[in-house]
């Protein structure tokens, strides 16, 4: 047992490593000096890679919906419940350091941008899928049409934020013809910032959802221990 809690440490002592050195670098290392953005490019080491972690939460989620949707493991619709609250947390502070990036750049918080519209309709998509599995008593028809719900919501996800900023003008890089920020801003220091802090915060994201999991297994054994009652549980195995 000693072995394997040591074997299953090491990427959380990455996570705390490498977010360390992204916040250090972040906050006082060497930057391009561009126009406009000025000393708020360093929010591309915290604004960018909070997305890239909350899609990849998200999409972890969907999986686990789907492997709930075949094998009826309530424990998978567990850690798909749990993949999608850290994603929504990684969103709300994807979207706060992004009002206080487009403050300083664009003028306003919230611009009448594609994208930043794209992102209020999908957060309030996700919102929906909590207040759906508050919704039900019945623990089975809960885990169902979540999981379908989830599906649907990632399936949705998707076009709004990455194909149809794309259709139009934007002020987001990569988007309406906007160039992406690798093609004028970023340097190879600063990607060698940017990429680890998209693996730090994915990893911190896992960190935070397995915490969770193990709180909502330990709170669901107590509940069965307080009502020994059989539950409408099942599984396929």
């Amino acid at each position: 047992m000693k072995n394997n809690s040591k074997a299953t440490r090491w990427w959380k002592a990455l996570a705390v490593l490498i977010l360390t050195y992204v916040i250090v670098q972040g906050l006082i290392g060497t930057v391009p000096r561009q126009p406009i953005l000025n000393e708020s490019i360093r929010n591309v080491y915290f604004h960018v890679p909070l997305w890239f972690g909350m899609i990849i939460l998200m999409l972890t989620s969907m999986v686990f919906s789907i492997r709930y949707l075949r094998s009826g493991n309530m424990d998978h619709d567990t850690v798909a419940v749990e993949f999608a609250n850290t994603a929504i947390l990684f969103g709300v502070l994807g979207c706060a350091t992004g009002s206080v990036w487009a403050n300083y750049t664009w003028g306003e918080p919230w611009p009448n941008d594609p994208k930043t519209n794209g992102v209020a309709v999908a957060m309030l998509m996700y919102f929906a899928y909590l207040i759906l599995r508050n919704s039900f008593d019945d623990e089975l028809r809960r885990a169902r049409i979540s999981a379908i719900y989830n599906i649907f919501t990632f399936a949705v996800f998707i076009p709004l934020i990455f194909i149809l900023p794309r259709l139009t003008d934007s002020l987001h890089p990569g988007n309406g013809g906007n160039p992406a920020f690798g093609q004028y801003d970023m340097d190879n220091q600063m990607r060698a910032v940017f990429y680890p802090a998209i693996i730090g915060f994915t990893l911190l994201g896992v960190w935070i959802t397995e915490l969770r999991v193990r709180l909502r297994r330990l709170r669901e054994l107590t509940d069965d221990i307080q009502d020994p009652l059989p539950k409408a549980r099942t599984t396929a195995e």
